[in-house]
């Protein structure tokens, strides 16, 4: 079982950046598929990104893409999510997770663990 762990989250202002970790416990992280959702007030969960399990490959919503970049190191068992040119609409709940299997799913149902969600909250 992997447990994960999120923090970097805070309060910035708009046009600003935040990197969020995911520290994970697991013998099998580099084996894993690991990904971001997040889940903004009234709103339900939204895939953010993902990543493979050796960080070759990457996927991420439109609505991110060009602005946050995920990464993952092996050795220190970490997932990261660098956000760069925060908007208000980013505002959310961040969490991280993982799957077995190769597939950057964006489905939520398709991954098996989830950390406790670090708050991000971007002030115009």
């Amino acid at each position: 079982q992997v447990q994960l762990v999120e923090s970097g989250g805070g309060l910035v202002q708009a046009g600003g950046s935040l990197r969020l970790s995911c520290a994970a416990s697991a013998r099998t992280f580099s084996s894993i598929t690991m990904a971001w959702f997040r889940q903004a007030p009234g709103k339900g969960n939204e895939f953010v990104a993902a990543i493979s399990n050796s960080g070759g490959r990457t996927k991420y919503a439109d609505s991110v893409k060009g602005r946050f970049f995920i990464s993952r190191d092996n050795a220190e068992t970490t997932l990261y999510l660098q956000m760069n040119s925060l908007r208000p609409e980013d505002t959310a709940v961040y969490y991280c997770t993982w799957r077995f299997g190769t597939d950057l799913s964006e489905f939520r149902s398709n991954y098996d663990y989830w950390g406790q969600g670090t708050q991000v909250t971007v002030s115009s």
